[in-house]
């Protein structure tokens, strides 16, 4: 809104003429401007024996003020979601290369790398047991870890030794580490006389990010696709 110089009541009303206003581009929407050019023709074309009332001026002003208000306040919110979205594209670009865990059953095996995971026990168990598939669905281990208090069950495995809960197990495959590539991890406990198979969460490495127009973030892990932020359990 232009800054008024001058008191008086004609050269207000002078400096807001339709006339001498810049002509805007139009749109279907009532603006600010067009609001005010509506405004102040109505005045200036009133009936002099019937002037508008002052409480109906006051009204259309206070209108006027609501009207400018809202667009302050849009334009400020335009403001913020750039900068979260700024923000957000900030905070994908530090997640690539970071490993991440989510719910899945298969990872990759990296050179020198390590997959770690976590399952979630209800109930203590007496029997926990890890199979381990290679990407041609052939068994290549199977590690009996023992009984296991209820909760959260961390394991390490870098091919060659498996590690639970800070514990080393013997591994049946052999000596030798089994070569880079895709592996499966089956997990099942014993409860209640009954053998499930529990859910499993294991590592990736995220590849790239992508960042949505609404501001969510997809992360695209090796091995395993696309994954919403959401899911991630864990940041490694």
């Amino acid at each position: 809104m232009n800054e008024v110089k001058n008191n008086t009541t004609g050269n207000v009303l002078s400096n807001l003429n339709i006339s001498n206003a810049p002509q805007e581009k139009q749109t279907n929407e009532l603006g600010q401007t067009a609001y005010l050019e509506l405004m102040i023709t109505k005045l200036n074309n009133q009936y002099p024996l019937s002037p508008q009332d002052n409480t109906a001026f006051v009204a259309q002003l206070a209108q006027f003020s609501s009207v400018e208000g809202l667009e302050r306040l849009n334009s400020n919110f335009d403001s913020f979601s750039s900068s979260f979205m700024s923000n957000q594209a900030l905070q994908a670009s530090s997640l690539v290369g970071r490993s991440v865990t989510v719910p899945a059953e298969t990872a990759r095996l990296t050179p020198s790398g390590i997959i770690s995971g976590s399952v979630d026990l209800a109930a203590a168990t007496s029997d926990l047991s890890f199979k381990v598939y290679n990407s041609k669905g052939e068994i290549v281990g199977n590690i009996p870890a023992g009984g296991l208090p209820a909760g959260e069950v961390a394991f390490r495995w870098d091919g060659q030794f498996m590690e639970v809960n800070g514990e080393l197990l013997t591994w049946s495959a052999g000596e030798e580490p089994l070569p880079v590539g895709e592996y499966r991890f089956e997990v099942y406990a014993s409860q209640d006389g009954k053998t499930e198979q529990l859910e499993t969460a294991l590592s990736a490495n995220v590849n790239s990010v992508t960042l949505g127009n609404d501001g969510s973030l997809t992360l695209n892990l090796a091995g395993l696709g696309s994954v919403n932020v959401g899911d991630v359990k864990q940041f490694n």
